[in-house]
């Protein structure tokens, strides 16, 4: 795969609505293909992330079942372009959201359980040179998903405080908590609600969504292995194949 240039200078009066219209057709077109839409993303949520990529608002993606991977099942090389990796809580949900109109209350008695992830942003635009509509267009920087196997009940976590801490081959490199995620991840799943429903999407039962991460990216490199601890969710690991396997 070969990174292109950035969108966004050639697009400087379009609307959003049009990169999601780009985002869309790469969707449909994956589904013609075969793959199947698992869920949805919220990217940009904290102001960590913001402040990396040089934007001010959150965007939604779409997830399909080729972008999971199992836990500690090493992820093949040659599947990115350019990999970074950020710690989430993963909700799965029991009962379809849609909104306008979901409040946190709705949004907290759909969600069946939460799990530890991680997920694996790429861009195709090159060297991450990207703006608002860029990432949009990419469908959020959407690359892959790693989740962990123990599901925690809302309930029993506070997903404000919880702390997270993101290691690579053992070093400690990025701190967070949920708290950085619009407040509270539960606060990022409203918002994707209330902003996919009148786009005529509706979150699914048994559909992941990933509310954001709760600190800065981390780019990785083949052979890298990634574990993040998330208090109160456990932790989970992603394991990048070596170049040589």
């Amino acid at each position: 795969m070969t990174p292109i240039d950035p969108l966004t200078p050639k697009f400087t009066d379009a609307p959003l609505s049009a990169a999601y219209e780009i985002a869309l057709a790469q969707v449909q077109d994956w589904e013609k293909n075969g793959d199947t839409v698992k869920g949805h993303k919220v990217g940009l949520a904290s102001r960590a992330m913001q402040r990396q990529m040089g934007v001010d608002q959150p965007d939604f993606g779409h997830l399909t079942a080729s972008m999971f991977h199992l836990e500690n099942a090493p992820i093949p090389a040659g599947t990115f372009i350019q990999p970074r990796i950020e710690p989430e809580v993963a909700f799965v949900l029991s009962r379809p959201l849609r909104g306008p109109g979901v409040t946190v209350a709705e949004a907290a008695a759909a969600v069946e359980f939460a799990l530890p992830a991680l997920e694996i942003v790429d861009s195709r635009i090159t060297d991450w040179k990207i703006g608002i509509f860029d990432t949009i267009a990419d469908n959020a920087s959407s690359g892959g998903v790693v989740l962990g196997s123990k599901p925690s009940k809302l309930a029993d976590v506070d997903l404000r405080l919880a702390g997270c801490n993101l290691h690579v081959n053992g070093e400690l490199v990025a701190t967070g908590a949920g708290g950085a995620v619009l407040g509270s991840p539960l606060n990022a799943l409203v918002w994707l609600a209330n902003t996919v429903g009148p786009l005529g999407v509706t979150l699914e039962p048994g559909h992941v969504v990933l509310p954001g991460s709760m600190t800065r990216a981390v780019p990785i490199q083949p052979g890298d292995t990634v574990v993040a601890t998330i208090a109160g969710l456990d932790s989970v690991t992603a394991v990048m194949e070596g170049t040589d396997k």
